[in-house]
């Protein structure tokens, strides 16, 4: 079981059915949901994520608390732009206050569009918070950083 971070292959071809929209005031709501992979223990479930994800999957994800909410949070758009030969988008960053969360990924996802997958996210190791704030940062927004970049 693991997280594996990819751009969904299932998004890809959704881009080219127009399935997604990315524009900031008019586009779809896109979402971010935590992940946990599991050291053990008789009730915890492990997240599985990757390339071949192809909608919000709620193994693994992690439970409430504070703000966080099963399902995760609404993200706001970064309106596509491009540079050069390369087009992208971004997110602002996402926090979720108060909140006791032990992640090892976040899955992004189109709830406007029964929530299909987007991107897996791989933090590399267990990111954790006790009754504070857990912080997704985004990457900055350009042709070389963006978290989606088509070149």
């Amino acid at each position: 079981m693991a997280i594996t971070q990819a751009m969904c292959t299932s998004f890809k071809t959704e881009l080219l059915t127009g399935t997604h929209n990315f524009t900031n005031s008019s586009g779809n709501t896109f979402k971010l949901a935590l992940y946990a992979i599991s050291s053990g223990g008789k009730s915890s479930t492990t997240a599985t994520l990757g390339a071949t994800t192809t909608a919000l999957v709620t193994t693994g994800e992690v439970a409430s608390s504070g703000s966080y909410t099963t399902g995760g949070g609404s993200l706001t758009n970064v309106t596509p732009t491009s540079s050069g030969t390369t087009a992208f988008t971004d997110f602002s960053d996402l926090s979720f206050t108060t909140a006791t969360i032990t992640a090892r990924g976040a899955l992004i996802y189109n709830s406007s569009q029964s929530n299909k997958a987007v991107a897996v996210l791989d933090f590399g190791s267990n990111k954790s918070s006790t009754s504070g704030t857990f912080t997704i940062q985004f990457p900055t927004a350009n042709s070389s950083s963006a978290i989606i970049r088509i070149a």
